[in-house]
């Protein structure tokens, strides 16, 4: 049986990975998982940076998952992510295909490397509220005090996993948690990234490009479509700071000055994000993605086909 039977390719907003993962899956014979929070949105198509055309390579079309399977509002979550993505594996893998899951939602991401069953337990809002108003030292004696084997190993650094500790206890002592059944997964996983000043650059160069291609244009319609503004609020970015310049909110100089600065600062968070998930002992290849593209590939490759043997 194959060492990994799994590639992931991981990295902050326009770090390259979704030109790699293609190349990669023409390669290897492979179908890619898209791990993007936003991608999943029908007509979502500018914002969200789908670049559908990346998936056309050497006279063909890479076959993807999770892209484009919901409407517009609708609501996602990291269950419903991990339902269906174990839903591609099993579909990919019954072809004798290689599954290459692609994407900077990290939370998706870790999601699946934790194999945590917790993800489906609810948010108790409520109870999330009346926490909120201790301090992460009240927090941590709560934590303690609590003696419950669900709350052993919490990371007391953070406030917010304190609180979804303590609400994950909570819900354990009045329900069962089914176990679900899940293929094994045993993953590769590279990691893309640049310096930050070629991030900013790559970032800035590609929103000048994206209201090029209709950005504003496609927010306006999804508006005409009847999709509210506090829902395209919420999906953050562009979504949100554009519908601030059709209310006019923003000057159109202003919305690209304020945008280009939130889709840094959003890849620096990823950045972090990905710096967390190391330090739970998940093992990432960096790869340069300023490098030429066909080196990347072949670094891929060759780590890929090294393990094997």
């Amino acid at each position: 049986m194959a060492k990994h039977n799994l590639i992931i390719i991981l990295g902050a907003t326009a770090s390259g990975k979704t030109k790699l993962a293609v190349s990669i899956a023409d390669a290897l014979n492979g179908e890619i998982i898209s791990a993007d929070s936003r991608q999943i949105f029908k007509r979502m198509d500018i914002g969200t940076g789908k670049d559908l055309q990346e998936y056309e390579i050497n006279g063909k079309i890479i076959p993807y998952h999770l892209i484009d399977i919901l409407e517009p509002g609708e609501r996602y979550h990291v269950d419903a992510f991990k339902n269906d993505f174990y839903k591609a594996f099993e579909t990919i893998t019954a072809k004798q295909k290689l599954p290459i899951l692609c994407g900077g939602t990290g939370m998706y991401i870790h999601s699946l490397l934790q194999n945590q069953t917790f993800t489906s337990i609810p948010v108790n809002q409520a109870l999330r509220n009346r926490l909120d108003l201790l301090s992460k030292e009240e927090l941590v004696l709560k934590i303690r005090h609590e003696k419950n084997q669900n709350t052993e190993h919490v990371d007391l650094s953070s406030k917010k996993r304190l609180i979804r500790a303590i609400e994950i206890a909570e819900y354990l002592k009045g329900h069962d948690l089914e176990t679900v059944e899940r293929p094994e997964i045993k993953p590769i996983i590279f990691g893309l990234k640049n310096e930050v000043e070629i991030t900013r650059a790559k970032i800035l160069a590609r929103l000048e490009e994206r209201f090029k291609a209709g950005l504003i244009e496609e927010v306006a319609q999804l508006l005409k479509e009847g999709i509210s503004k506090e829902v395209l609020v919420f999906y953050g970015l562009e979504y949100k700071f554009i519908v601030n310049y059709l209310d006019g909110l923003l000057t159109f100089e202003e919305l690209k000055l304020r945008l280009g600065i939130a889709i840094c600062q959003y890849a620096k968070r990823q950045n972090t994000f990905f710096r967390k998930m190391e330090k739970d002992n998940v093992k990432i290849i960096w790869l340069d993605a300023s490098a030429p593209s066909n080196l990347i590939k072949q670094l891929v490759i060759e780590k890929v086909l090294l393990t094997e043997n």
